[in-house]
């Protein structure tokens, strides 16, 4: 559903008092996503410039709303969840990092059970470069192109990003996965949505040490058998055995998880695997078409 999204599209940002919640809103708007509002205590909100609700009910009932960006903190996502989807809304992306695993557990069935998509937890959010941006990606690193960015690390796909749109390569579409063991959205789901995704040319996915998520994805995209090149970039190539790493979703459980295990998984899907963004920039620079235009955002 996301692939799909453009600047027509009605967001609403849950949690739009707060001062990360009005700064978003804003500079995603800016941006060009049409935010038309957001609920909170209107004790909390005088002084916001966005239609205020009481709940999502509400917020869909008066706009038309189908996105929600969920700007709460970890321990109230759960009940902020479950408004937006008693109120009717579609698509949901919660950034928050550090929610409970059985309230992600619960947030998992829920959604599946209303068939609501969910980006998150621990997501920088979504874009499509030129069109919508629901989330806090950089705007220096997003460019309209050809290439669909999957991530769990924010950050490093920043860096990412931000080399190539200053080769001349932009996005097609750019989807932080988050780094949680319990998620929405996982590589795997993603993988038949960019091979129809006819904007999409090429695909860069980058991953990192622990779970299952990236040997998953291989087992999908070869089975999908689509022809388009994809790239690979695994973090925590040097972490020593025993070490707490910063996402949740990082233990690796006997050899799968581990870098030797997805890049072996990776490459027999035919994924080219890289352990530096250099050489990655490089590869992608060398096989995948710039436009023909100069990159820039859409504008109406």
């Amino acid at each position: 559903m996301l692939l799909d999204l453009d600047r027509r599209t009605p967001v609403i940002v849950q949690g739009i008092s707060g001062r990360m919640g009005r700064t978003h809103a804003r500079l995603m708007q800016n941006y060009g996503t049409r935010i038309v509002g957001g609920t909170a205590p209107r004790s909390q909100a005088s002084d916001i410039e966005f239609p205020l609700f009481d709940d999502c009910r509400a917020a869909v009932d008066a706009t038309g709303a189908v996105v929600s960006l969920v700007m709460v903190p970890p321990a109230q996502t759960l009940e902020a969840v479950s408004d937006a989807i008693a109120g009717g809304l579609k698509a949901l992306v919660t950034i928050a990092e550090g929610i409970p695993v059985l309230d992600a557990l619960r947030i998992h069935a829920m959604t599946r059970e209303a068939g609501v998509t969910w980006l998150g937890p621990s997501t920088p959010g979504f874009c499509i470069p030129g069109r919508i941006k629901v989330g806090f990606l950089p705007d220096v690193s997003l460019a309209p192109g050809r290439i669909g960015f999957m991530s769990k690390s924010g950050t490093l796909s920043y860096e990412v990003g931000l080399r190539l749109v200053s080769a001349g390569h932009g996005q097609s579409a750019w989807i932080g996965v988050g780094g949680d063991p319990v998620k929405g959205l996982r590589f795997a789901d993603l993988a038949p949505e960019l091979v129809r995704h006819s904007p999409t040319e090429a695909v860069i996915l980058i991953g990192e040490i622990g779970g299952s998520e990236e040997e998953e994805f291989a087992e999908a995209w070869q089975s999908l058998a689509c022809g388009k090149p994809a790239f690979a970039l695994i973090a925590g190539a040097q972490a020593r055995e025993g070490l707490a790493m910063g996402h949740a979703g990082a233990l690796v459980l006997g050899q799968r998880g581990s870098v030797a295990s997805k890049t072996a998984a990776l490459r027999d899907a035919g994924v080219q695997v890289f352990t530096s963004i250099q050489a990655l920039v490089e590869a992608v620079d060398d096989q995948v078409e710039k436009p023909h235009r100069p990159i820039s955002r859409e504008r109406d």
